[in-house]
């Protein structure tokens, strides 16, 4: 018995060319929101002087962190470092496309992870498509988001928007799932709605699991920056890319630690906030 060739490359590769061809219109319109968002992030970072930046983000990580000094302080010297290397402007075009990914992300990962807690039909139809999106390798993402949006920071970052949701549907998912049963029960007891249920019961107790979520969906969006730099994305990543072709290390090095010294201190930021169980 021969077993039919089903061409699931082809039929996918058709059914993309067919949302490009018959919606490209609602992808330009996505593609001008992601851009505007991009820019209004680099546009905000850019707006001061390194000093001055630096000054203002070290005080706020103090207050927002409940006066971490050692947070604070390491913030300072993480972002003076990056401009002893004249990597700042390269940096806050990374920070601001990882911000906007990890917005666009959360906006749709939160919801969806509350839905998805709520209704075990729209859990049973996620959970599969949330398998495929962490599976599926990171580099093929780039092939559609080319088709769709082109070269640049917009390709890069829906390619990035899809690696980094699924943590944060799961974990808001598992965590409104975690609520006790006796709290929800007591909230029912004295008449609350569903919606005043879950903003004054289920997510204050599920903020640990989500903020977790959160942090995870920032790190994989950070990740994300030299493989999006395949396709256009600025930043640090484009200049790890370049230093992989040019086989420079000096360049690759100050680029990689630029990204790792980003990547400490949002997670300890975002990890400093989270309330405790």
């Amino acid at each position: 018995m021969v077993i039919p060739d089903i061409a699931i490359g082809k039929n996918v590769e058709s059914g993309v060319y067919w949302l490009n061809d018959n919606f490209g219109f609602l992808m330009d319109i996505f593609s001008g929101f992601i851009d505007f968002l991009i820019s209004g992030f680099k546009d905000i970072l850019m707006f001061l002087p390194p000093i001055a930046f630096i000054f203002i983000v070290s005080v706020l990580v103090y207050i927002v962190s409940r006066r971490d000094l050692k947070l604070s302080i390491g913030t300072a010297i993480g972002f003076v470092l990056i401009e002893s290397m004249n990597l700042w402007n390269l940096s806050m075009e990374t920070i601001a496309l990882v911000l906007a990914s990890a917005l666009v992300a959360l906006m749709v990962g939160i919801p969806t992870g509350i839905v998805a807690a709520k209704n075990e039909t729209v859990f049973h139809i996620v959970k599969p498509i949330l398998d495929f999106m962490q599976t599926m390798p990171s580099f093929v993402y780039l092939i559609p988001a080319v088709i769709f949006f082109g070269l640049g920071n917009v390709p890069g970052l829906v390619a990035t928007i899809v690696f980094a949701m699924p943590p944060a549907i799961r974990l808001t998912n598992l965590g409104i799932r975690q609520v006790p049963v006796e709290l929800n029960e007591v909230a029912n007891a004295f008449g609350t709605t569903q919606m005043q249920k879950l903003i004054k019961v289920e997510l204050p107790v599920a903020l640990p699991t989500i903020m977790a979520g959160v942090n995870q969906c920032i790190m994989l969006s950070l990740s994300m920056v030299v493989i999006a730099a395949m396709i256009g994305a600025r930043g640090l990543g484009y200049q790890v890319l370049v230093g992989i072709q040019r086989v420079d290390i000096a360049q690759g090095f100050e680029a990689g630690l630029g990204i790792v010294i980003i990547a400490i201190v949002l997670d300890r930021l975002t990890q400093s906030i989270t309330p405790k169980k």
